[in-house]
């Protein structure tokens, strides 16, 4: 039997209240209607109430100009006869653009199969956000020998936060199908995922799984990229210690002369003034000695 699906982009209650079913929450009506950015950290879920099914997804919008991802939320009120997809504009970006379920709309799929496309639509968007993080490693890795430090370990820190956050997005997403699945998310007997529906569903979940394993791989990746660049500090670090050991060392020994033959310059020549010649030639022998021992063990 095929469905109405009626597509709301930043609406109003009034707008929600006249186009949801009668019969829907007040709480969920609340959810569908908040803002992007008012304090709420929406997080994935398919659960079931009843006479209807509620939904919260979240598609991944890669930004590489800005090295950023921005999550545009659709929130979704499904029943075997209707279908109502909320479109949030986040603060930075533009709403998702369900293309994938306007074919499916025109030919009068289902209510289960239009969800089964926006859940794939918004699956094949953490794909694309994956290839982004991959690139923005390689980046990485290219520009560590000549960014400077700290814009490397900000870059780090942020792909780092980015990474969990798509974690944590992936996996919420997957639970969610996993419950479809699973048959706990329903509306009557079958009446909105019938079997067919469902298996449609097992590629998603597949996709789901392996962006998940693919993400544990960037973390992996970024991980290593982050203990090339500590290795790098500490032996730039070394380097400077080397340098400072071999100024100190060449100030030691002409100190040493000096102190040895009790030497001032308030009264060096009023006698004995022969121990001059004789320490200052120490002096310049031991630093020539000491530049070319240095230079011998490729210390300078």
């Amino acid at each position: 039997m095929s469905a109405r699906w009626l597509d709301l982009v930043d609406p109003t209650a009034e707008e929600l209240l006249s186009s949801l079913p009668v019969h829907v929450d007040p709480e969920v009506v609340e959810a569908l209607a908040a803002r992007p950015g008012d304090g709420r950290a929406p997080r994935p879920l398919l659960e079931g109430h009843g006479a209807y099914v509620f939904g919260v997804l979240l598609a991944a919008q890669p930004r590489p100009d800005q090295d950023q991802v921005v999550y545009q939320e659709v929130d979704l009120v499904a029943t075997p006869e209707l279908l109502v997809t909320v479109r949030k504009t986040p603060s930075r970006g533009t709403p998702f653009d369900p293309v994938g379920l306007h074919p499916a709309a025109e030919h009068g799929a289902t209510a289960g199969t239009l969800v089964h496309r926006l859940v794939d639509d918004v699956a094949d968007t953490y794909l694309t956000a994956l290839d982004a993080a991959y690139a923005e490693i390689e980046e990485l890795e290219d520009g560590i020998d000549v960014w400077p430090p700290s814009r490397v370990r900000r870059r780090i820190s942020d792909l780092r936060h980015e990474l969990l956050h798509s974690r944590r997005t992936v996996s919420s997403t997957r639970g969610a199908v996993r419950r479809i699945l699973d048959g706990r998310v329903e509306v009557g007997d079958h009446a909105l995922f019938p079997p067919s529906v469902e298996r449609l569903f097992t590629e998603t979940y597949e996709t789901l799984v392996r962006v998940t394993e693919e993400l544990d791989i960037a973390r992996d990746l970024l991980a290593g990229v982050r203990d090339h660049h500590q290795s790098k500090v500490a032996e730039g670090q070394g380097e400077v210690a080397k340098k400072l050991t071999v100024i100190a060392s060449l100030v030691l020994v002409p100190s040493l002369i000096v102190g040895y033959y009790g030497q001032n310059f308030d009264s060096a020549f009023d006698e004995g003034y022969w121990s001059i010649g004789v320490s200052t030639g120490l002096i310049l022998l031991s630093t020539v000695v000491q530049l070319a021992l240095f230079r011998w063990r490729r210390w300078i």
